[in-house]
């Protein structure tokens, strides 16, 4: 049997419920302080924590002054449970989603320090959140004194029944761990696909990866597909990449002085033009004896797939401009053909018949 409310009950849980509310107040500005001040720092982690804190932080305050207020006052053993039963909930609840930010942010911040150009893997951050979110329900199920072993059984049960019926998207999910766990692709990667389709990386989440190509278009490919398909990561095993000019000079050119200007004109662009890669020594391979040319390669170093077109429009405007200041002929396509003084028929349509043409010149193509 308890005892009778009086004033003094009253004031006592008055003086806690607001304790704990200016608790929460001073707290929250405290936590915004640090907020701003590890927005300074270069570490993604320190804000995710503090941001996480801000929620469960103040949240505990009022709690514990309600909790207080609840002791103080006359109050019955079964309220007083009820009552210490529900704080507890609800402060697992904020704690929940407090630690699955925290998950959350540590692993999209991890994502995104290896990632290299743009976006996150989003299926590891979902996945993490998730498991985060389950365990913290369990726990307040466990709490309010609901067994929790018939609901796993029951989950057991009933993601057999789940699987078989989302086959699809289960495989889908899978592939997607088993290409980041591998490091086969990643987010900000530029790859090419046997199909055609090519682009950076932009996400990988539990269904699809996004790849955004260079005309900024979205390509969706669902990750099963990724997985069985040919690919080629021109970012792997590492970013930097060479690639290959086709060029021909005529056959009276002196092909140490063509060499030794080209690979000039190669040393110019590595050095001024950005995208380039300025230690990359000049190589110039001749290969060809062509019909009205000697042909030869240009190989260049690019730091990253996409800057190769900048790369090759600059090095062949200043080789064009270098040949001809240099008077390094680059000759056109040319074929003679020399006809006999005579009559060539020249056949028509199909059903039309012929009619004779008179051809007596040398006429170039």
């Amino acid at each position: 049997m308890t005892r009778s409310l009086t004033l003094d009950d009253l004031v006592y849980a008055g003086i806690a419920l607001a304790a704990g509310l200016l608790a929460a107040f001073l707290l929250r500005m405290l936590l915004r302080w640090l907020g701003r001040h590890a927005e300074r720092t270069t570490w993604r982690g320190d804000d995710v924590l503090v941001d996480a804190l801000r929620m469960i932080v103040p949240w505990a305050a009022i709690a514990g002054g309600v909790a207080s207020a609840a002791a103080a006052l006359p109050l019955t053993r079964t309220v007083q449970h009820n009552v210490n039963q529900t704080l507890t909930v609800l402060v697992i609840f904020a704690a929940t989603i407090s630690a699955a930010r925290v998950v959350a942010g540590l692993v999209r911040s991890v994502t995104q320090s290896r990632s290299g150009v743009a976006g996150s893997a989003t299926i590891f951050t979902n996945i993490t959140r998730i498991l985060v979110l389950a365990i913290g329900f369990l726990v307040g199920l466990q709490t309010l004194g609901i067994s929790i072993a018939p609901l796993l059984t029951a989950l057991g049960v009933g993601g057999l029944a789940v699987a078989l019926a989302l086959q699809d998207t289960l495989a889908n999910l899978f592939a997607g761990i088993h290409i980041l766990a591998s490091k086969t692709v990643q987010p900000g990667d530029y790859i090419r696909l046997s199909s055609g389709e090519e682009g950076y990386v932009e996400d990988i989440n539990w269904r699809q990866t996004t790849v955004r190509e260079l005309s900024n278009n979205l390509v969706v490919i669902p990750n099963a597909q990724l997985a069985k398909t040919n690919m080629t990561n021109f970012m792997r095993p590492e970013q930097k990449l060479t690639i290959l000019v086709q060029v021909g000079v005529s056959y009276d050119s002196d092909l140490e002085h063509v060499e030794r200007a080209t690979k000039e004109v190669v040393t110019e662009v590595m050095t001024e033009i950005t995208g380039a890669v300025p230690e990359h020594e000049p190589a110039v391979r001749f290969h060809t004896f062509g019909d009205s040319r000697i042909g030869f390669t240009v190989i260049l170093g690019v730091a990253e797939f996409s800057d190769q077109y900048r790369i090759k429009h600059e090095f062949i405007k200043r080789l064009h401009r270098r040949y001809r200041d240099e008077d390094i002929r680059i000759p056109s396509p040319a074929r003679t053909v020399a006809l006999q003084q005579g009559t060539v028929v020249i056949p028509q349509q199909r059903g039309t018949g012929a009619e004779p043409i008179d051809m007596t010149t040398t006429t170039p193509i």
